[in-house]
């Protein structure tokens, strides 16, 4: 009997922390004593460099562009405390839907059985934005994985890219596609940020699964092209990577969002820039700091 695999997916809008959050998270659970795969799913294939020491690795893609056939394990390799690292890649630039390295990725994976044989515990999809395309959609379309976790800050363009995966996922989950553990809240370190996305999460039927502040600390160990879980392992924010790795890693109740309307949403976002706006003035006002 196989052994059973937790694949998860996370996804985010570029440039949120995506990929910093999914390397800290391989790496705290494989530091908990897990065999994890991450499978970086961005073009830039870049998901996996602090995990390798800032290096990058051959792509599925370009390797198989170099060759007919691909043995899988040619394009696995080990990272940080023995993690495997695998890079999707993209087509040549201009050329081709972006996601199709995804795709082909996972079908050879498949087909060659892969997961089971390195008895891996968890495979961990780095996915590229919101649902843009078919591509970026098949960990959840083809119920790839079971768990589906956004990154997302307080920013509405985050917010939105956010509402935007939960409307995929509602979409699939008819068919029998993957479902939303919930929110991870990055760069969270201002009161107004946590109240922003508590108050998202509350109207769209979901949870915050983790707040993660915005660090130096993060900036520091990633210039020496490492996580923070192995460059500054006693610092706090290795601590809350750690504590967000324990609670996905108990977590086994996904379910599906409730989107808000385009409309729905602007009028939220509005609400929230007048809230704002007004706790500024009563600070002027009371003549404290803003």
């Amino acid at each position: 009997m196989s052994k059973q695999i937790k694949q998860i997916a996370i996804y985010g809008k570029g440039g949120i922390g995506k990929s910093t959050t999914t390397s800290n998270l391989s790496a705290a659970l494989s530091k908990m004593g897990f065999k994890v795969m991450q499978f970086g799913c961005d073009p830039k294939s870049d998901s996996t460099n602090t995990l390798r020491d800032g290096t990058y690795i051959p792509t599925v893609l370009d390797t198989l562009r170099e060759k007919t056939s691909v043995d899988a394990h040619d394009v696995v390799h080990t990272g940080f405390n023995g993690i495997f690292c695998v890079e999707a890649g993209g087509p040549a630039p201009g050329v081709g839907c972006a996601g199709r390295g995804i795709i082909t990725a996972v079908e050879l994976f498949k087909q060659q059985h892969i997961f089971d044989e390195l008895e891996l515990d968890y495979v961990i999809y780095d996915v590229l934005g919101d649902v843009v395309c078919g591509g970026f959609a098949v960990p959840i379309r083809e119920g790839i994985a079971q768990h589906v976790f956004t990154v997302s800050s307080s920013d509405f363009m985050s917010v939105y890219a956010a509402n935007n995966l939960f409307k995929g996922i509602q979409k699939y989950s008819k068919s029998g596609g993957a479902l939303l553990g919930g929110v991870i809240a990055n760069s969270i370190n201002a009161g107004y940020s946590r109240e922003i996305i508590d108050d998202f999460v509350s109207r769209t039927d979901t949870q915050v699964v983790e707040y993660i502040p915005r660090s130096i600390t993060v900036t520091q160990c990633e210039l020496q092209g490492k996580t923070v879980i192995e460059a500054a392992p006693d610092s706090e924010q290795a601590k809350m990577y750690t504590s967000l790795a324990k609670r996905i890693a108990a977590h086994e109740q996904s379910r599906t969002p409730s989107p808000l309307g385009v409309t729905e949403l602007q009028q939220w976002a509005a609400g929230w820039s007048d809230k704002l706006l007004e706790q500024a003035q009563g600070k002027v006002a009371a003549g404290e700091a803003i």
